[in-house]
């Protein structure tokens, strides 16, 4: 994050594709920071070292750029989370490391404070939290039940949402209602044994599958 928000040469200013991706950079963390009612494009525009007449030629209004900024967001997280088959070679494992991933990244204090504003204005932007919603918690639905269905023959779309259910949402809605504390590590992937109970997830992703088996397996 610090190297995409770092100054560029003395003498040379962001022009473009560079300047935009800027500006999302530093307006998602005025956001996140303010709420969106208190965050205005003069201080995104100040932070970002830019006018606000450059500004607003990317970015119409304040809510054209909170919804780049929510796209930007979803962009980054899905490059993240990445498919199970690259995690493991036994479908079993690569299961219980894509959830103990999906769950790494969901209780990382940016995107508990992203998903929290999600929430916060989607009465206002309704566009927005739906959006949000297909791309972090859909998307990452349809990533698991594409796998389970190429490994396992049993009613995949199921499965998939029981899993995420078990492995990740007790501690995420935690997470969110502030009764456990936000991950202030940066979740990389080599840091995922130590940020989530993977001995846990591998427990409760292998009684899954023996269920999800045996109640494909069952006479009607």
């Amino acid at each position: 994050m610090s190297a995409a928000g770092a100054s560029p040469p003395r003498g040379r200013q962001r022009r473009g594709e560079e300047l935009r991706r800027h500006i999302l950079l530093v307006a998602k963390d005025v956001f996140l920071e303010t709420g969106y009612e208190r965050a205005s494009m003069d201080t995104v525009a100040t932070r970002a070292g830019t006018s606000k007449r450059s500004l607003y030629a990317h970015f119409e209004s304040k809510d054209k750029l909170f919804l780049a900024v929510m796209d930007w967001v979803r962009e980054l997280y899905l490059g993240r989370l990445k498919t199970p088959d690259a995690y493991a070679e036994d479908p079993a494992e690569a299961v219980a490391l894509f959830c103990g991933r999906f769950l790494q990244l969901m209780v990382w204090e940016p995107q508990v404070r992203t998903c929290r504003l999600s929430i916060a204005e989607a009465e206002r932007l309704p566009g927005s939290s739906s959006a949000y919603f297909d791309a972090i918690f859909a998307s990452t639905q349809e990533r698991l039940t594409g796998y389970l269905a190429e490994h396992y023959a049993l009613d995949a779309a199921s499965l998939a949402q029981d899993l995420l259910a078990r492995t990740v949402l007790p501690r995420l809605f935690r997470t969110l209602l502030n009764i456990e504390d936000p991950s202030r590590d940066d979740p990389g992937e080599e840091a995922l044994p130590e940020a989530v109970d993977l001995p846990a997830i591998r427990r409760l992703v292998s009684a899954a599958l023996r269920e999800g088996q045996g109640t494909a397996s069952s006479p009607g």
